[in-house]
């Protein structure tokens, strides 16, 4: 009796449940129930889905903008870019599906037109908002961002940036992945030059991921919904997946012409890449794992290249999220559960423990199994997650398929779910039943259908080849790219310039065969600083108000190409050898080291079917005093044909170009009304005929030994007049370099010197101290002068990315913790304003040891096992300590 008055009461709970979110009582009716004729043709099984397509995703496209709303029902006029995507793929799947067949009754140019309409109107949408796009090039911040969601009927913005999470990287990366994809299948997406610069401005947002934190796909950022961002896998690895598919990629098609191209920065592409393999299998800082990661490493985007990390992401997903009727999103996620006050926005501190156990489970991802089952030719995995579908899903009276948003714990439930998990029936939310359709799960339960009923081929949908593993990618043409499959053992390609003739005939004497800058004409050798200047050109659109690309260094893997500019042929020197770099660059062994490292990197990571070229520059600056044995060794090394265990063929200039990789800078076209841009060639150092290279010091050891005839603290507060002429009475460069940062904090950097400016006088300091080791005074120069090291900010992400936090600051004062990425500007700001009024030198000692550990724990991360914070200022302390003065000589 007790066991009939259980089971009634627990029916009555379950009728209750269900009529509080939709007042509907049926059950889900299985897809087995349902009359299908024997022996369908294949017009009848497309004819049925084109019915599905229609009844239940384009019955809801807005006929004016093309996109789909958030909801399907009430007075929604949000539209989701995420979701309006997913739909878009939907109909474009089935168009590939009716190119089979001769005689389509037009429904192959109606629903690839459908997804046409959708993808232009969400590029409508952001062209409006071009304006954010430039302001995010510069200042990555979630107040300048693109926006996410956008009124239906008119593209207009809706929510404010206090109203709704906008900035997620993943919805313009997979707008981008698809955009590629759609096109590589023939549909016409892009009309105009216009819309070919918005799209590469769109690319140089998307490149700096590695280091925007966002909302992520589930727009609540941290896992506590308390309104902070975080650096998410899934909207790394979606950039990441985006930038290779775009690269090179011509978005006019095959009616395309050379500036129709989309140019891709390789080194902000590996950024990305390293990361995304630094973060996974982990989602992000605050989620262990999120079963957003499924389109990360599966459809769509297929980022991960190694089998090993997949295989760890995916069983990490399922061992944790997966339920009877879905996957959790992630442990302790609160959505739309019991006990989530829907009306609040963010969560109160520690409120997340309240949903441990009772999270909803979503049969999306079931879908997203499936899909990953068919492109990975997984039978069992297709069937075991086909019948874990198939009882959650409903059917209406139209026939048609309905997927459930959700399924959830009732309030009546909750207790009896957390005291005895998974023991408690769950019920599905309003979004997925009579008429209310949850269109992201429709549109991929369509496209999951067509591929396991092989009305269409991975190979349709993903025409890149991304699916293919990237051990089998050797023989797949990758697009207009240059790119191709990873080479773990690339020989490199070395030419060896020396900065003057009297350099290379000294070197002759010792074996070294090098060229001067004169011996390799026509070709033209720059820094790249001025390639850097060749690339703003790239996507200005004066009509839409952008400018070109973000003045960004270029990496070592952007100037192991060629590029054809204007005319001239052209390469660069990698940014170590650069003066104008910091000081870093000025010690000899770290050259070496950087040297090496390049190298190493070249080789792990180059990624193009010719052969990297490696400019090593040696000036005479170089050889001086005991500097010059390392160098010789070093040069040896390269004579031998292997520098750190990496491969290389050292040879003439001329020689190598052959076998580069050459890049047409073709935006670069000049019209007669333009003017010609100008760009300054690294040029010989001009010598006396029959001179000597000098290999001694500029300065003698006695000198570069003397110690400050001056203290800071005496002469701070002398009248300037004083300053000044002490300034000109002493020879003394550590003096000197005191007495201008006294002048340069009162006056200025403008201030004039019988020398000039206050800060030109202060740069001749630096310069002639970093040639001369004398560190303790480069340090105070570079400081006033407020330098800033090249691959501060990746750095410090290197480290954020093992999931460490970074303290900066002066130790024994106020500190400032580094939790997410930031831009190379504000941690400049930060580090200075911390640093400086305690310390001179600090500011840029901490900026080294910044370099060397986001280094360390790059290549070695157990060696910071355990440590949950880095606190830099610490470090610094220690090892001044070491010092008998106070600071590092």
């Amino acid at each position: 009796m007790a066991q009939v008055l259980a089971d009634v009461s627990w029916k009555v709970l379950e009728l209750r449940a269900r009529s509080k979110r939709s007042g509907s009582v049926y059950e889900p009716i299985k897809s087995s129930d349902l009359p299908r004729p024997d022996n369908e043709s294949l017009w009848d099984k497309l004819d049925r889905y084109y019915r599905i397509v229609k009844l239940t995703v384009l019955n809801y496209q807005s006929p004016k903008t093309g996109l789909f709303p958030a909801k399907t029902f009430g007075d929604c006029k949000n539209a989701k870019i995420h979701d309006s995507l997913y739909c878009a793929a939907s109909a474009w799947a089935l168009a590939l599906a009716y190119r089979r067949i001769d005689d389509d009754r037009g429904r192959t140019h109606e629903l690839e037109h459908s997804a046409i309409k959708c993808m232009r109107g969400i590029l409508y949408c952001y062209m409006r908002q071009a304006d954010k796009i430039e302001q995010f090039k510069q200042d990555p911040r979630p107040q300048k961002c693109l926006h996410s969601i956008f009124n239906i009927d008119t593209g207009d913005e809706i929510l404010s940036y206090n109203e709704y999470g906008h900035i997620q990287i993943n919805a313009v990366s997979l707008f981008l992945l698809y955009l590629v994809e759609m096109i590589s299948s023939g549909l016409q997406i892009i009309y105009n030059t216009d819309e070919v610069s918005f799209i590469q401005n769109l690319v140089f947002c998307v490149e700096r991921a590695y280091r925007v934190p966002d909302f992520g796909i589930w727009e609540r950022g941290s896992k506590y919904n308390n309104g902070s961002t975080e650096l998410h896998s899934s909207s790394v690895g979606l950039a990441k997946a985006a930038l290779e598919a775009i690269d090179g990629f011509n978005l006019f098609g095959n009616q395309g012409c050379s500036w129709s191209v989309i140019f891709v920065d390789l080194d902000a592409h590996n950024r990305n890449r390293q990361t995304l393999s630094s973060l996974l299998p982990r989602e992000s800082r605050s989620h262990n794992t999120d079963a957003a990661l499924l389109t990360c490493i599966s459809y769509p985007a297929f980022a991960v290249d190694d089998d090993a990390l997949y295989n760890q992401t995916l069983d990490k997903i399922v061992r944790k999220l997966k339920g009877k009727y879905g996957f959790k999103r992630f442990l302790r996620d609160g959505y739309r559960t019991a006990l989530e006050e829907e009306h609040r926005r963010y969560y109160k501190p520690a409120e997340i423990k309240l949903f441990d156990g009772i999270e909803c489970e979503f049969p999306l991802f079931f879908i997203y199994m499936i899909i990953d089952g068919v492109f990975r030719g997984n039978t069992e995995q297709v069937k075991e997650y086909e019948e874990l579908l198939d009882p959650v899903l409903f059917f209406g009276l139209d026939g048609c398929p309905a997927v459930p948003k959700y399924y959830h714990v009732p309030a009546d439930f909750v207790e009896a779910e957390k005291m005895n998990p998974n023991s408690q029936k769950r019920f599905p939310s309003n979004c997925g039943r009579d008429g209310k359709l949850f269109l992201w799960g429709q549109a991929l339960y369509i496209i999951a259908k067509l591929l396991v009923e092989e009305l269409i081929s991975p190979r349709d949908i993903d025409p890149l080849h991304r699916y293919v593993p990237l051990r089998d990618q050797r023989n797949i043409r990758m697009r207009y790219s240059n790119q191709g499959p990873l080479e773990n053992d690339t020989m490199i390609h070395v030419a060896l310039i020396a900065e003057s003739q009297r350099l290379q005939v000294f070197l002759n004497t010792y074996g070294i065969q090098t060229q001067t800058p004169q011996q390799v004409e026509p070709i033209q050798i720059w820094p790249q600083q001025e390639l850097v200047k060749a690339y703003l050109h790239l996507g200005v659109n004066d009509k839409l108000g952008v400018s070109g690309r973000p003045d960004r260094p270029i990496g070592c893997l952007g100037t192991s190409k060629i590029y054809r500019i204007l005319g001239k042929t052209v390469v660069c020197y990698p940014i170590v050898f650069d003066l104008s770099d910091f000081y870093m660059s000025q010690d000899v062994m770290l050259l070496i080291d950087d040297i090496q490292n390049a190298l190493q990197f070249i080789r792990q990571y180059w990624k193009m079917n010719g052969r990297p070229l490696f400019l090593v520059l040696i000036r005479e600056d170089n050889i001086r005093g005991s500097r010059f044995n390392p160098i010789l060794d070093m040069l040896a090394s390269f004579k031998n044909g292997n520098v750190a265990g990496v491969k290389v063929h050292v040879d003439r200039l001329q020689t190598l170009i052959s076998g580069a990789v050459v890049e047409q800078l073709d935006f670069l076209r000049i019209n007669d009304t333009d003017d010609v841009p100008e760009f300054k060639s690294f040029e010989e150092l001009e010598v006396p005929k029959h001179s000597k290279v000098n290999r001694q010091a500029s300065i003698p050891i006695a000198d570069m030994e003397h110690q400050p005839e001056i203290n800071i603290g005496e002469w701070k507060h002398k009248p300037t007049y004083e300053i000044l002429q002490k300034l000109n009475d002493c020879t003394c460069l550590a003096s000197q370099a005191i007495l201008l940062s006294i002048l340069m904090k009162r006056e200025g950097p403008h201030f004039i010197t019988k020398e000039g400016t206050v800060s030109d006088f202060m740069e001749r300091i630096y310069r002639k101290a970093g040639s001369n080791k004398l560190w303790s005074v480069v340090r105070l120069a570079a400081s006033a002068l407020g330098k800033i090291v090249d691959s501060l900010a990746p750095s410090i992400t290197n480290v954020l990315v093992q999931g460490k936090q970074v303290t900066l600051g002066v130790f024994g004062h106020e500190e400032a913790v580094i939790s997410n990425p930031l831009s190379p500007g504000v941690i400049k700001d930060i580090i200075y304003k911390k640093c400086s009024p305690y310390d001179e030198r600090e500011a840029v000692l901490q900026q080294e040891l910044v370099i060397h550990i986001g280094w360390i724990i790059s290549n070695t991360p157990e060696l910071f096992s355990g440590m949950l914070k880095i606190r830099v200022g610490r470090c610094a302390g220690r090892q001044a300590k070491r010092s008998s003065m106070g600071y590092i000589l």
